[in-house]
Order: C-alpha cells, then sequence, then structure tokens
C-alpha cells in the first residue's frame, strides 16, 4: 500500500519527515536529493531517527549515537546491533509516497516488552 507523505517541495534537503504510523516511519530528504524511508524507532532504545543527524546517507541516532544505512537500514555504529527495516519510496507528481515493507520490524527490547504486556 502506498502511502502520500508530503510533497518533495515541503521537505527540505538534510531533513526529516516522521510518518505517524505503527510503527513509525522516517522518510529522510537527503543533501544529494534523494529520499529514503526507514522505521523511526531505533533498534537499540526508543528513539526516533527524525530527530537524529542526518549526513550522506546515513543517521545518527539522537539517543545512543547509533547509525543507520538509509539504503540497506544496516548498522554502521554501535550500540544498535538489529538493523531498522526499509521502506520503498516513490515520487509521483511531487509527492513522495511510501510502500510500507510488509517485513516484521526490529522494536527495541522495551517496545516489544510493551507490546507482549498488552494494554494496562
Amino acid at each position: 500500500m502506498m502511502i502520500p507523505v508530503c510533497r518533495l517541495a515541503d521537505l527540505p534537503r538534510g531533513e526529516a519527515f516522521r510518518l505517524d504510523i505503527d510503527p513509525p516511519v522516517s522518510v529522510f530528504h537527503t543533501d544529494d536529493g534523494e529520499v529514503f524511508a526507514i522505521d523511526d524507532t531505533c533498534t537499540h532504545q526508543d528513539a526516533s531517527l527524525a530527530d537524529g543527524w542526518l549526513e550522506g546517507c546515513e543517521v545518527e541516532c539522537p539517543l545512543h549515537a547509533s547509525k543507520f544505512d538509509l539504503r540497506t537500514g544496516a548498522v554502521d555504529a554501535p550500540p544498535a546491533k538489529l538493523p531498522v527495516r526499509t521502506h520503498e519510496v516513490m515520487v509521483e507528481d511531487g509527492v513522495i509516497h511510501v510502500c510500507v515493507s510488509t517485513d516484521a520490524p526490529n522494536l527495541p527490547p522495551c517496545i516489544t516488552a510493551r507490546l507482549a504486556a498488552g494494554p494496562g
């Protein structure tokens, strides 16, 4: 399913947009003009990668400085060990669309435990 995110013109290069779905997805517009989408939550602890620092095709988590490759989701710097899920991005008629991956997300232990505990 393709989800419209925002107009490409409304997402400046070097910035990120957080898509509030479950789990949330971050869309990054690199300085080179490329657009990538990954899960927003760091796989180490519950932190928004949209709030992190974008450098080239890497984002650094604002909490403990784990780095993730936007192209592959791979961990480029610890303490995170698990990759983030990547999502397909298309720009049509100037609008960014994300096709959310059907793969299971790698969520940090604190969120996994909260989900397992259920509501309440």
